[in-house]
């Protein structure tokens, strides 16, 4: 067995024997998955069978199994459905194995396309049939009933956005290394503005291509992943997040989504927004507000990275351009509420 950071092996064998007897059939191997940005993502194997280990980040503080526990849950729950989510194994809640919460789902075939020259293998049309899914699982997702896959108590969706907006304003202010023009007016504006939500579902809170697995050949989404920050909410704000990682000109797709939806073949955005409004039935007119609440979050996201990376906090490829990233958001924030940017 040999250990990566955050996987004992001989420690997860051990725990393994005893909590899910059969399971394990040989010597364990564990591969880390790069490409994650929070928690922990692994190929488990061994020799025979093959799953997925998801745990918090490393040096995480975690008193409960929260995080996985919810993770583990919506998975559970969305497998009575058609949303193609991996199979739930094992739950752990028990530190002693890894040091924090874990869980255990099955290994799905699939490929993550991150990177435009990975899409534009695909060809032009399998592109386009490829974006069609997406849109369409997410269409799906938000028409799951959430009491009838035991999710009702998921979060909490009456003021929803209005947390939101103070949510995020609440982290700007954490990491505040600069001065950045116009971030302060865009959270005025959103928090003067706060539509009233119209229905509520099941939100994946970071849907986008990179974070699915897909059948390139079909193509299809084979599954997908991710779901850390899911939740019950207004579905408006998923819509809203896909439109801003769909808009190259922010820049946001360039470091966050590798430039793929500018590939030869995938659809515009309004094309894509119409057939989730047509899957859905619903009412997309008041859109560009929640585009501005996106692009204000991912600004505060980028500048919390930019502002760890300035303290030598955060090292690797990239990182060092995050921080132009974050004017761009807030020019596309204020450009949406202004009703300046069409789809």
């Amino acid at each position: 067995m040999s250990d990566l950071p955050g996987v004992d092996l001989a420690r997860l064998d051990a725990y393994l024997a005893s909590a899910a007897p059969g399971l394990v059939t040989g010597p364990l191997r564990a591969e880390m998955v790069i490409g994650g940005r929070s928690n922990l993502t692994y190929y488990l194997g061994d020799g025979q069978h093959r799953w997925v280990l998801r745990r918090p980040p490393l040096g995480h503080v975690l008193s409960t199994a929260h995080d996985m526990g919810r993770e583990f849950r919506v998975l559970s729950a969305l497998a009575k459905t058609s949303v193609p989510v991996p199979a739930t194994i094992h739950l752990c809640t028990d530190l002693e194995p890894l040091g924090a919460p874990f869980y255990l789902m099955e290994h799905v075939p699939g490929e993550v396309l991150r990177t435009r020259g990975q899409v534009e293998k695909l060809g032009a049309a399998r592109t386009t049939t490829l974006a069609h899914r997406l849109i369409d699982v997410l269409a799906e997702l938000h028409t799951v009933d959430p009491d009838s896959v035991g999710l009702s108590d998921f979060g909490r969706p009456d003021g929803y956005l209005t947390r939101q907006v103070a949510r995020w304003r609440k982290q700007l202010d954490a990491s505040r290394s600069r001065d950045v023009p116009g971030i302060d007016e865009l959270h005025a504006q959103l928090a003067a503005s706060v539509p009233t939500s119209t229905r509520f579902s099941l939100l994946h809170g970071d849907y986008r291509l990179d974070n699915v697995l897909a059948d390139v050949d079909a193509p299809d989404i084979t599954a997908v992943l991710d779901w850390e920050m899911a939740t019950l909410g207004d579905p408006l704000a998923d819509v809203g997040l896909f439109v801003v990682y769909s808009r190259s000109r922010h820049r946001a797709d360039d470091v966050i989504t590798g430039g793929v939806t500018s590939a030869p073949g995938f659809p515009p955005t309004a094309e894509l927004i119409a057939r989730y409004a047509d899957a859905t039935g619903t009412d997309v007119s008041a859109l560009d507000w929640y585009v501005g609440l996106n692009c204000f979050k991912l600004a505060v996201v980028l500048e919390g990275i930019h502002y760890r990376f300035t303290q030598g906090k955060t090292v690797g490829a990239g990182f060092d351009q995050i921080g132009e990233m974050v004017p761009n958001l807030v020019r596309g924030g204020l450009a949406a509420l202004a009703g300046e940017e069409s789809l």
